[in-house]
């Protein structure tokens, strides 16, 4: 009875999510940040919004930005006309400026006409491209996209997948020939390392690609996708996921390396639920792992007292980075509506539901539009609203999701 009575107070919630969606988000970045005269997106605002200058162009959100409108349209959370022209016009900057005519795959970096900047291929922004022609596909119907998309995934799968060890190898040169394994890649990280974040998001765009495609192979390397998620990035004495890996998954744990991401954490829980679906596996023998991932970010870096949880911290220990990430946030939101139905514990709607407090509070900015990016423990928000790394996919997407399993949900 008290999980139905919460449950109905959480659902009361779905109006004032429907407008930070359509108002605080999607009312933030069209029209303002479509580039009519390049193409593609201007992502590079201040923190009330105010535009900062042209900026750069990466394939990470320029990407994001095209899932972000093909999803809404495909859900009608919005003008369905309009979001399906902003997306198309993402669409086409990446298909004509950002995609290697000579080599192949997606530049990870270009400026805001489009001449590449860094034209090295990284996996984790080829994953987004994916992603963004997988899901504008499934939007829009264009078999164009998915023609290109599958040329990406079979780019992906002759270059990049490790038939070896499993995975993905993650840096390469401009002609997809292995970057030295001792040099930086486009993240920061040594070459070559395999990180979960990266495979963390491979599964989602593989699991965008299989609906879109229905390919034999990319449900094959989806499942195996599931299998490193689920055991490979897992340390099973925490039981907490870690970044860094050899190329055999050997964990790289020294220094910095020995660190859990409460985010990524949580939000592989439901993104590993999601591929389940896709692949039509069963999800309940992973339910065990999920609550063992949940209950290591509940008690190590969950805010008990204004919901919602930190960045990072050491093994074992209380977090201490003490910032609330936008991204963190919304992630945290999915997967606590994923728990509880597939559980039916109410401890994960109370999460839910002091989380959404939090960030309708403090972490939307309902006067100047989008979410900031980090809230510190002063519950301050700050930071620009839009750059290179930051669009409105996790948000946008979070508002989405919550919104259709609360409305799915009796």
């Amino acid at each position: 009875m008290l999980a139905a009575t919460a449950f109905g107070q959480v659902k009361e919630q779905i109006p004032r999510m429907e407008k930070a969606l359509k108002e605080n988000i999607l009312g933030f970045w069209l029209p303002k940040t479509l580039d009519t005269e390049n193409g593609g997106y201007t992502l590079n605002h201040g923190p009330d919004g105010e535009a900062k200058g042209p900026g750069t162009k990466g394939i990470v959100t320029q990407a994001r930005q095209v899932w972000l409108f093909s999803h809404a349209a495909r859900g009608n959370f919005g003008d369905r006309k309009q979001l399906l022209d902003a997306a198309d016009h993402g669409y086409r900057f990446l298909r004509d400026k950002m995609w290697d005519k000579k080599h192949g795959g997606f530049y990870f970096e270009v400026d805001t006409a489009g001449k590449p900047l860094r034209p090295g291929k990284n996996m984790y922004g080829e994953s987004f491209g994916l992603y963004a022609l997988s899901e504008y596909y499934l939007a829009s119907g264009k078999k164009e996209a998915l023609e290109l998309a599958t040329r990406l995934f079979d780019l992906m799968e002759a270059k990049a997948h490790d038939k070896e060890s499993g995975g993905y190898i993650e840096q390469f040169e401009p002609d997809w020939s292995p970057r030295a394994a001792t040099a930086v890649n486009y993240l920061g990280d040594p070459a070559g390392l395999k990180l979960m974040n990266t495979h963390l998001h491979l599964l989602e765009s593989m699991t965008a690609y299989y609906r879109a495609s229905r390919s034999p192979l990319a449900r094959e390397r989806l499942i195996e996708l599931i299998a490193i998620q689920t055991n490979a990035v897992v340390r099973k004495g925490l039981v907490a996921c870690t970044d860094k890996y050899d190329r055999d998954w050997t964990p790289r744990l020294e220094g910095s390396y020995a660190r859990v991401s409460y985010g990524h954490d949580i939000e592989n829980v439901w993104l590993i639920a999601d591929a389940c679906k896709a692949a039509g596996v069963p999800v309940r023998p992973y339910v065990d792992l999920f609550k063992s991932l949940w209950e290591y970010s509940l008690r190590y870096g969950y805010d008990a007292e204004h919901g919602g949880f930190w960045y990072r911290g050491a093994f074992s220990r209380p977090a201490d980075e003490l910032e609330k990430s936008w991204w963190v946030q919304a992630e945290a939101l999915v997967s606590a509506l994923y728990m509880f139905r597939l559980t039916g514990d109410a401890k994960y709607l109370d999460v839910f539901a002091k989380t959404w407090g939090f960030v309708d509070r403090y972490q939307i900015d309902w006067d100047k539009g989008e979410w900031w990016p980090e809230v510190d423990k002063r519950l301050k928000g700050h930071g620009d609203k839009a750059d290179i790394w930051k669009g409105g996919y996790h948000n946008g997407r979070a508002m989405m999701e919550c919104i259709g399993i609360l409305r799915e949900m009796q």
